[in-house]
This record gives C-alpha cells, sequence and structure tokens, in this order.
C-alpha cells in the first residue's frame, strides 16, 4: 500500500514492438516515468512517436511485451485478461475516437461511467450523469443521440463520461483537439480540477500550446523515446 501511495504510475523500462520478422517496429524504448496522486502531466510529441501506444499499455488496453508498469499498485506485465478488466474500472480514458454508443442519448452514455461507482442508487448515478453534462456546457443536449451532435460535442460527452466513473488515473489523448479555445480551456480546468479535489492523477497527449499551463510537469517524447528534462 505504501507503493500506491506514492505513485499512481511506476514504468521501468518498458518497450513495445509491433509486426513481426523484418517488418518488426521498436516503437517504445525503454520508457521510465512516474505519476504522482493528483498529479498532471503533458505528454508532447511529433505524430507517429509512441505517445498513443504508451497510453492504451498504461491503460491496461494492451498486453506489456517487455518492461515494468505498475498502475494503481497493480503490476501489467504478465497480468491476467480479468486482472486487466478490473483495474481499468478505476482509470478514466478520453480518447480522439468518442467510443460513444450510438443507440444512446448523452445522459445514458455518461450514465456508463456513473454506473462504474459502487454504493451508488440509479438516481443518484443519473443525477452524476446530469452534473458533468452541465459541467462541460452540453445541459441543453442530453437526450440527443451522438448522430445529432457535432464532433465537439461528442468529444465533451467522452470526457464527461470519463469523469464520471471518478477514475483515480485519467488517460487523455488530445482531449481539446476538436474543441474552440474557449471551450478547450474550460475542460482543462475541469480536468485540473479533478486532480485537486480528487487526488487523480492526469497524463494528458496534446499538441495545444494554449494549455502547457495547467500542467505539474512537461514530458516530451520523440522516436518512441522520452527525451531527458531540462
Amino acid at each position: 500500500m505504501n507503493n500506491l501511495n506514492k505513485n499512481t504510475l511506476r514504468i521501468v523500462a518498458l518497450n513495445h514492438w509491433y509486426g513481426q520478422g523484418v517488418m518488426r517496429r521498436h516503437v517504445l524504448q525503454s520508457i521510465s516515468m512516474k505519476i504522482s496522486p493528483g498529479e498532471v502531466v503533458l505528454l508532447t510529441g511529433p505524430s507517429g512517436c509512441g505517445k498513443t501506444t504508451l497510453l492504451t499499455l498504461i491503460g491496461a488496453l494492451r498486453k506489456v511485451q517487455d518492461g515494468d508498469i505498475k498502475v494503481l499498485g497493480k503490476q501489467l506485465y504478465g497480468a491476467s485478461r480479468k486482472t486487466r478488466q478490473n483495474l481499468r474500472k478505476d482509470i478514466g480514458m478520453i480518447f480522439q475516437g468518442h467510443n460513444l454508443l450510438r443507440c444512446l442519448t448523452a445522459e445514458q452514455n455518461v450514465q456508463m461511467g456513473a454506473d462504474l461507482l459502487n454504493g451508488f442508487s440509479y438516481g443518484s448515478r443519473r443525477a452524476q450523469s446530469r452534473e458533468w453534462l452541465r459541467a462541460v456546457g452540453l445541459e441543453d443536449h442530453m437526450s440527443k443521440l451522438p448522430h445529432d451532435l457535432s464532433g465537439g460535442q461528442k468529444q465533451r460527452v467522452a470526457i464527461a463520461r470519463a469523469l464520471a466513473a471518478r477514475p483515480k488515473l485519467l488517460l487523455a489523448d488530445e482531449p481539446t483537439s476538436a474543441l474552440d479555445s474557449s471551450t478547450g480551456r474550460e475542460i482543462v480546468d475541469l480536468l485540473k480540477k479533478l486532480a485537486l479535489e480528487q487526488s487523480c492523477s492526469v497524463l494528458m497527449v496534446t499538441h495545444d500550446p494554449r494549455i502547457l499551463d495547467v500542467a505539474d510537469r512537461l514530458l516530451q517524447m520523440e522516436d518512441g523515446q522520452l527525451l531527458p528534462s531540462v
């Protein structure tokens, strides 16, 4: 438990490859990093340098091939599918594809996040879903289906869904990419507030220079490697 209190995330000498034989490509090379509870870390770097692959490994969406990843006290190298599934309940994920269920309204999509919480009644989970939608500026769009929402609105629903689960670690891949500058600023301020109030660690991939000031720490990746901090 002491290790959990010290670090939400600890990575030592992580490597990852895509492909087989002569097509095999070393996409992550000896990555090591730590994130503390409540810390907001921004990860920058050119497209294709391995940032999204790193997020999916931390989020227990891929098997760890080589190296040590401990997330919320759980070791992911060699972890079973069930262990990874249980861990994902404590990890909020915001990816660029939105991944909203087309047959559900915005409110119902967000409630999927709230449904991961134990000890809350249906009414309480529904109220929390509406609260998060209001927080991301969609109070007038709760009953709309995804096909009736713009790309930016879908992104905000995905953000609200991730936050509704009250995650201990939030992974965000370009969360402001589909948002205007004002809305993007509101969203990252909301993520910062979550980190402060709930000791939620945030790892955010971004190319947006307008939000760098929210970070406690900036990391830069290039060609599958983390560059030394300056």
